[in-house]
């Protein structure tokens, strides 16, 4: 699997929660920040 179709899984499961990205972060114990890049695939 590449990153950006990872990155957009993720984001989907994430609203389909209807979790903010800093609300999943606290979930995983890291910054919001990781989500965002790992969201867009940096």
């Amino acid at each position: 699997m590449n990153q950006l179709v990872t990155g957009k899984f993720i984001q989907l499961k994430r609203k389909q929660k209807n979790l903010t990205q800093e609300q999943l972060a606290e979930r995983l114990g890291v910054s919001n920040k990781t989500i965002s890049k790992w969201e867009t695939g940096d």
